[in-house]
């Protein structure tokens, strides 16, 4: 076999697993979890939100909390349960449509950049805690003392009818 049989070979190896590792179930298809927390500077005006609401934060449709405060989007890096949660119920697309969608709107100049990237709980922390108008997503079980939680549909984690699981 010549070196670029081999190349092809390889390439399209890497390409069926690829596939076969993206239709492999996440945590968050699999099992019910915890719930998650949409949590934001302490001191952000609002205090509740409707799903459709925090969509429209999320997809960038409304970038300020009020005409002085500018929304900061934070999102867990992939392969977090949070990012799984965030991407399922509220942005409703995979993890391919969610980088075509932000490029795009990067491209159509809708947004000056996507939302920031946090690589551990403790990073999400720090930033919501030190960036005004921050909102971010954690698993309820680790909100820390000095971020607010928002209420989603009226709900906080825990209750029964509560939308991110």
């Amino acid at each position: 076999m010549n070196a670029t049989n081999k190349r092809i070979v390889a390439l399209l190896w890497t390409i069926f697993w690829l596939f076969t590792l993206s239709q492999w179930p996440s945590s968050a298809q699999t099992t019910r979890g915890d719930d998650i927390a949409v949590v934001v500077h302490p001191d952000t005006p609002v205090d509740d939100l409707s799903l459709a609401e925090v969509r429209k934060v999320l997809l960038g449709e409304r970038q300020y909390w009020n005409s002085k405060l500018p929304v900061v989007l934070l999102i867990r890096a992939p392969v977090a349960r949070e990012r799984d949660v965030v991407l399922r119920v509220i942005y409703q697309m995979t993890e391919t449509q969610f980088k075509q969608f932000w490029v795009a709107k990067i491209f159509r100049a809708e947004a000056a950049s996507p939302p920031k990237i946090v690589y551990s709980n403790d990073m999400q922390y720090e930033l919501v805690s030190a960036l005004p108008g921050a909102i971010a997503f954690v698993d309820a079980h680790n909100v820390r003392p000095g971020l607010k939680v928002l209420r989603v549909d009226g709900h906080l984690p825990g209750d029964h009818d509560y939308a991110l699981r």
